[in-house]
């Protein structure tokens, strides 16, 4: 599998009572000086990479194309090391960085991102060399994420699938809430090369905002709604909530509730999600099955206080106690 194209260097800030943030950064604003007590965490990021970092997880043998820098180039290679599977092929050029604010929203855990995105916003099929191209035509899938943040997405996933005609080709845009319309346009572009479009819910009513369908509410509406927006789009639509994943090919619909969880961790659960979906289609399961098991795999690492994405073994165990 190959994956494209963005690298993150992220941190993670938990904010445990925003209304008494505001009010220590209002009183601070004033003369300057700092907030202590604020848990952090420093981790890699960014679409791609977490889902390249997830799939390694899950045992599968993955390459990763983005960019990095001297310094963040070391991060990667030392975060991938443990896996034999796992290929790295590096641009020169500025990586990505995102503050990730964590709060709770009425009992739910929610996250704001800061991003600087640097290079990762101009990422075309010109950087793609051979060895990049090579690995492209012989993969078994590819998946470009977090087209939003790359002016250049439409040409790069254009480009990638059509080099890859044996593969299964993904998508997952992240936030295009600034470029909707582009990101319609580009579906339509795309569609017939394109298996499965990977939605979070945000992204859903962006998407369903453009083609004129309402927003996802309850599971038998968003049903209706995915279904609508797949026959509308002509592509399959994956899409996992906080309530549960929903699949649709236009003609078919399915939905699989999410397992119980205490939620610990936020940033980086769709990308968990993705990676589990993507070995689903790879392994032929039936589409709740493949639900199941990426519900599994998101559980798991949404419940992990570390942010430590789920081994094959863990997943399985899990997904088996939920049949």
């Amino acid at each position: 599998m190959v994956v494209l194209n963005d690298f993150f260097l992220d941190r993670i800030v938990k904010i445990q009572d925003i209304s008494r943030l505001y009010e220590l950064i209002s009183k601070k604003s004033q003369l300057g000086g700092s907030i202590r007590g604020i848990p952090q965490t420093d981790l890699k990021g960014g679409n791609a990479t977490n889902i390249a970092y997830a799939l390694a997880r899950l045992g599968a043998p993955v390459s990763l194309i983005t960019v990095s820098d001297r310094t963040s180039s070391h991060i990667l290679q030392d975060t991938f090391s443990e896996f034999q599977n796992a290929t790295l092929f590096l641009s020169d050029g500025k990586p990505g960085r995102t503050v990730s604010l964590e709060f709770s929203n009425k009992g739910h855990v929610v996250n704001i991102m800061l991003s600087d995105i640097g290079d990762n916003e101009n990422f075309g099929p010109e950087k793609l060399g051979q060895k990049e191209q090579s690995a492209i035509q012989n993969a078994d899938a590819i998946i470009v994420a977090n087209w939003a943040s790359n002016e250049r997405g439409t040409d790069l996933s254009k480009f990638v699938f059509e080099k890859s005609t044996k593969s299964l080709h993904f998508l997952d845009p992240a936030d295009m809430q600034s470029r909707s319309g582009e990101f319609k346009e580009a579906v339509s572009d795309l569609a017939s090369n394109l298996d499965s479009l990977c939605l979070n819910e945000n992204e859903c009513n962006i998407l369903l905002k453009q083609f004129g369908l309402g927003g996802i509410s309850g599971n038998d509406e968003t049903k209706r709604l995915v279904s609508r927006l797949s026959e509308k789009a002509s592509v399959a639509i994956d899409l996992h909530t906080s309530f549960g994943a929903f699949w649709s090919n236009g003609k078919e619909v399915e939905f699989v509730k999410s397992f119980p969880t205490e939620v610990k961790f936020v940033t980086g659960a769709g990308d968990v999600w993705d990676a589990a979906n993507i070995l689903g289609y790879l392994g032929g399961l039936e589409p709740k099955e493949r639900l199941l098991f990426a519900n599994a795999a998101s559980s798991l690492y949404v419940g992990n206080s570390n942010g430590m994405p789920p081994t094959m073994q863990e997943v399985l165990s899990l997904a088996t106690a939920g049949i």
